[in-house]
């Protein structure tokens, strides 16, 4: 009787210990099925959070080829120039009922007079041709874009746009004086659909410029490709009729920086004017924006030198001429 009541016994406990086996395991299968939809949900979530959008603007000669419709939000834009000249690309969003018509009209032609008057060095006459720039045009609101990208190079920028009538721009100077917008490059986009979606943009460094304390950059970049942030403080318009923004710039061993500072000036005969300054690569950036304002750019870097500069007059006494290594 001890005996079968013994037998009886461990019969009943190894049911038991079967029993909470199979229970635990169900139960360790259920926590690794909740896991795997919580890690498929968190996966689907990354897949699906939102980027900016990406576009493409080409130029083979002195020109822009892209599509004249985009939507608004943020937007990468990919730029690719293929031609022999340094260009870049300035995006200025026109006033309601404006359009590239208006700027080939009344905007063009007075700037290239008052060029034409510099490049004799005739300055009262340069003013008063200036001076024939329609009203409207103070509302023209600079939203960033492209910083100069020398020839054969591609350069990436990220900015928002907002619903609007944009007129996208290069105005660096042919050999003879004349802007390169009055030859081809220059192109309306129209912006369209709100996005109000935000996107997550990882920079790898952040600039500061402020049309007062000039560039802010601490930073020891890295060798690879990486992304800067822009932040844009304080403005203020300079002599040239432009506010600050910023450039990146290889810097060739024993390059005369000096060159690279008297070429930034548009207002001057020689200033942003081809051919570029020797023993330096443009390699992109962003162009200027209202206080507040931020967008990024995104440069593969190698070991070497470099410089971050604005398009203002002796950029260099404004403290927008930073120069950097990198190891």
């Amino acid at each position: 009787m001890k005996a079968t009541n013994f037998k009886l016994s461990f019969g009943g406990a190894l049911i038991a210990v079967l029993l909470n086996f199979l229970i635990l395991s169900c139960k360790s299968n259920e926590e690794k099925d909740e896991d795997s939809v919580e890690e498929t949900e968190e996966t689907k979530q990354a897949e699906e959070k939102p980027e900016a959008q990406s576009m493409t603007i080409v130029t083979n000669a002195m020109e822009f080829k892209a599509k004249d419709e985009w939507k608004a939000g943020w937007t990468t834009i990919k730029y690719r120039n293929n031609s022999n000249e340094t260009h870049f690309i300035l995006f200025d969003k026109y006033p309601e009922g404006k359009t590239i018509e208006d700027a080939e009209r009344e905007v063009g032609p007075a700037f290239q007079e008052g060029m034409d008057f510099l490049n004799k060095g005739e300055f009262e006459k340069a003013n008063e041709a200036f001076g024939k720039l329609p009203e409207w045009f103070q509302q023209v609101e600079y939203t960033g874009g492209v910083g100069l990208i020398s020839a054969k190079s591609t350069a990436q920028s990220t900015i928002y746009l907002e619903p609007g009538t944009y007129i996208i721009e290069c105005y660096v100077k042919m050999a003879n004086g004349v802007f390169h917008n009055t030859q081809g490059m220059a192109m309306q986009i129209n912006v369209i659909e709100p996005d109000s979606s935000e996107v997550d943009i990882m920079e790898d460094y952040t600039i500061n410029v402020s049309g007062i304390e000039g560039i802010t950059f601490n930073e020891r970049p890295s060798a690879g490709e990486k992304t800067f942030k822009v932040e844009f403080g304080e403005q203020k318009v300079h002599e040239n009729y432009v506010m600050s923004d910023v450039h990146l710039v290889w810097v060739d061993e024993g390059a005369d920086i000096s060159k690279l500072n008297a070429w930034m000036n548009w207002a001057d005969p020689k200033g942003l004017q081809t051919p570029s300054p020797e023993g330096f690569k443009f390699l992109g950036g962003m162009q200027e924006m209202k206080q507040g304002g931020i967008g990024y750019f995104t440069a593969e870097l190698r070991p070497g030198n470099y410089a971050l500069i604005s398009e203002v007059p002796d950029p260099q006494s404004k403290g927008m001429l930073k120069t950097f290594k990198v190891q």
